[in-house]
């Protein structure tokens, strides 16, 4: 009796075990398998690679030319001399225009001279007409004596004026504050109406002129990060996209990567510089641009 319940009591508690031997291998087997796939690396920004120069706003290089033609007595400026708006950068001979206005202002002198002896002789054949001893047509004479001494002085002070004028054009001087990036002529040299005398640029405001292919110009944004960097030079130079044009044009600059073709069409994006310094007026830089 005590044998056969203890193989009753067996029965169910072998089941019991094996359910739970059962269970927790099933929940072992559905433990997830550590994944060995390696992680992403974050992709790189995207950004667009230029090349391109250093350049000036617009109105701060000036090309400095002369209206009066002649043989250049003095130029006054050498190379990446500084300069003052207002110094002289050159000067004309003018000698015979000099010689000119002195006669002039010496009939200037001579006609007023003229006119107050006329207007003397005037009030003295006025008071003798009127003293019943002299005769109209002597102060008719006097007048008219005063009338073509008053027209000569006229005319004396307009060549004065005129030759004046000449002179103060012979004297070309700068029209910014900057720094003389080019002198076009030597002294001693004759030069026509119109020629270029000096190049005079405000170095103080410098930025970047990208040329940007055409392609890639539906990248590039108002206000994108750029970098600036220039052959042989450890430092980079940091800034943003200020202007982008509204149309392409042909590329300026041959590429010096020879896997960038130089005759396609490119934006010239403008690039506000955070600093320039270190950076000359027109040195050839790599500009990257981030990009949509």
């Amino acid at each position: 009796m005590n044998a056969r319940k203890l193989a009753l009591f067996s029965i169910p508690a072998a089941a019991f075990l094996a359910a739970g031997f059962f269970a927790v291998r099933h929940a072992a087997d559905a433990t997830p398998a550590t994944s060995t796939r390696p992680l992403a690396v974050p992709a790189a920004p995207p950004r667009v690679v230029a090349e391109g120069r250093v350049s000036t706003y617009p109105g701060l290089e000036v090309v400095v030319g002369t209206d009066f033609p002649g043989r250049l007595e003095r130029v006054a400026v050498e190379e990446k001399q500084r300069v003052r708006k207002g110094d002289l950068l050159a000067e004309i001979d003018v000698s015979e225009e000099r010689a000119a206005l002195a006669e002039a202002r010496a009939r200037v002198a001579e006609a007023d001279a003229d006119v107050r002896l006329a207007d003397a002789e005037i009030a003295r054949a006025r008071q003798l007409y009127e003293a019943k001893v002299g005769t109209k047509q002597a102060v008719d004479r006097a007048e008219r004596d005063r009338d073509a001494a008053r027209a000569r002085h006229e005319t004396a002070r307009a060549q004065v004026d005129a030759l004046a004028a000449r002179i103060a054009k012979a004297r070309v001087v700068a029209p910014i504050s900057g720094v003389v990036l080019a002198k076009h002529v030597s002294t001693g040299e004759t030069v026509e109406r119109g020629a270029r005398i000096a190049t005079v640029a405000d170095v103080d405001r410098l930025r970047v002129e990208a040329e940007v292919d055409e392609a890639d110009a539906g990248r590039i944004r108002l206000g994108a990060p750029v970098v600036v960097k220039a052959e042989g030079e450890s430092a980079t130079w940091t800034g943003t996209v200020e202007e982008i044009p509204d149309s392409v044009t042909g590329r300026k600059t041959k590429p010096q990567d020879p896997a960038r073709p130089s005759d396609t069409r490119v934006l010239l994006v403008k690039v506000a510089l955070a600093s320039h310094d270190g950076l000359q007026l027109g040195r050839r830089v790599d500009v990257e641009i981030g990009a949509r």
